[in-house]
C-alpha cells in the first residue's frame, strides 16, 4: 500500500450534483429553520427513493443565503478531498422565480463559487443540466441559457435523472444548441440501463463525457468504441455500490474499463446522500480495487484534461500531478476544513 497522501493528489470532480453534496450539518440546520422532517439519507430500496430524497433535500434550499452557504461548503469540501476544480451539475431554473430569475441564480451560484475558491485554489465552473424527467421542451430553454453563459462559467451541458424515462432522442435540439456553442456535452447514461442507452447517447448526443456508463462493459463492441472516441466516463463507485449496480465494491468495472482503453474520471456524486467524497473515491479505488498509485495519477489527469477548465490551469495542475508521482507533497489536512461524516453502512 502506497504512503501518498490522496488528499494531495490535484483532481477534478466532474460528476458533482450540487444539491446533492450539501452538509449533513446543513441540511439539519436547514429542516430546522423551516420546520421540515431531515430526509433520511444513505439507504435505498430503488432509484425513485433515492430521487425521492434527492428532491426532498432541494426543497430545503429556500433563500439566496442558503445557495451561497451550499457552494461556499461545496467548495471547502472539494479543497479538503484535493479537488482543484470541479463542475457541479445544477438547473436554475428549479428556483426560479423563488429565488430571481433563472439567469439571478446562475450568476448567484457562479458568484459564490468563483469567490469561495479563489481564496483556497479550487476552480469552479458550472454543468447545466436538463432532467430527463421533465418535458424536453425545457430542456432546449436551459441549453440556451448554457450557451449564453458559455466562456462566463458554463463549461458543460448535461442529462440527469431516470434513463428509463425519455430517450435521448427528444433531446437533440438541446444538445446541438449546447454543442454548437462550443460546451462540453456530458449527459448521464449507462447507470441503470445499459448497451442501447448508452449507444443511443453516443449517437444521438454526441457526448465528450458520459456520467457512469459503466455498464458498457457488458459489450465490448462498446468498450472499443468508447475507447477509440475517447469519451471520458465520469465514474462513481460508491454511486453504484450503494444504489445496486453492482453487488460488491470489488466487483466495479473501473479497472477493466481503463484495461480497455476507456479514459475515466472519479467523481463523487451525491456525496450527502452516498455518505462519500472525491477522495473516498480515490481511496476505495486504491483499497479496494488494488488500484496503484500510477493508474490513480492517471484518473487524475484525465479529470483534469477532460474538464472545461482554462488550457493554463490544465497544464499546471498535469506538472503537479507528476510531482504527486515523484514523491508525496507536504500533508496539508490541517489547513483545509473536513467535514463531519457519520458512520454508516449504506447497504
Amino acid at each position: 500500500m502506497s504512503d501518498r497522501t490522496l488528499a494531495n493528489l490535484p483532481k477534478a470532480d466532474l460528476h458533482l450534483h450540487l444539491e446533492g453534496a450539501m452538509r449533513p450539518g446543513t441540511l439539519a440546520d436547514l429542516a430546522s429553520t423551516y420546520a421540515e422532517p431531515t430526509p433520511q439519507v444513505g439507504c435505498y430500496r430503488s432509484f425513485d427513493a433515492f430521487q425521492h430524497c434527492y428532491r426532498a433535500v432541494v426543497k430545503l434550499i429556500r433563500t439566496r443565503s442558503d445557495m451561497r452557504r451550499l457552494v461556499r461548503e461545496i467548495v471547502e469540501d472539494a479543497a479538503a478531498s484535493g479537488a482543484v476544480w470541479i463542475e457541479p451539475h445544477f438547473n436554475p431554473t428549479t428556483y426560479a422565480p423563488a429565488l430571481g430569475s433563472a439567469e439571478d441564480v446562475l450568476d448567484l451560484v457562479l458568484d459564490a463559487g468563483v469567490a469561495a475558491g479563489r481564496s483556497i485554489g479550487v476552480g469552479f465552473g458550472i454543468t447545466l443540466s436538463a432532467s430527463r424527467n421533465r418535458d424536453p421542451r425545457d430542456a432546449t430553454v436551459l441549453a440556451r441559457l448554457a450557451a449564453d453563459y458559455a466562456g462566463r462559467g458554463v463549461v458543460a451541458f448535461g442529462l440527469t435523472g431516470d434513463e428509463a424515462a425519455t430517450p435521448p432522442e427528444a433531446f437533440r435540439e438541446a444538445f446541438a444548441i449546447a454543442r454548437d456553442a462550443g460546451l462540453i456535452i456530458a449527459p448521464h447514461a449507462g447507470e441503470l440501463l445499459g448497451e442501447p442507452s448508452i449507444r443511443s447517447t453516443l449517437d444521438v448526443l454526441s457526448p465528450d463525457r458520459i456520467a457512469h456508463g459503466v455498464r458498457a462493459v457488458e459489450h465490448p463492441a462498446l468498450l472499443e468504441r468508447l475507447a477509440t472516441e475517447r469519451i471520458t466516463l465520469d465514474v462513481c463507485l460508491a454511486s453504484n455500490y450503494v444504489l445496486g449496480v453492482v453487488k460488491q465494491i470489488e466487483e466495479h468495472p473501473l479497472p477493466h474499463l481503463l484495461e480497455s482503453g476507456v479514459p475515466c474520471s472519479l467523481g463523487s456524486d451525491d456525496p450527502l446522500l452516498l455518505k462519500s467524497s472525491v477522495l473516498a473515491e480515490y481511496q476505495t479505488a486504491r483499497s479496494h480495487l488494488s488500484m496503484t498509485d500510477r493508474q490513480l495519477a492517471s484518473i487524475a489527469s484525465t479529470s483534469i484534461q477532460s474538464s472545461g477548465a482554462p488550457t493554463d490551469f490544465i497544464a499546471q495542475t498535469l506538472t503537479r500531478i507528476e510531482d504527486w508521482m515523484k514523491g508525496d507533497v507536504p500533508d496539508l489536512s490541517d489547513q483545509r476544513l473536513h467535514r463531519d461524516h457519520e458512520d454508516c453502512d449504506t447497504r
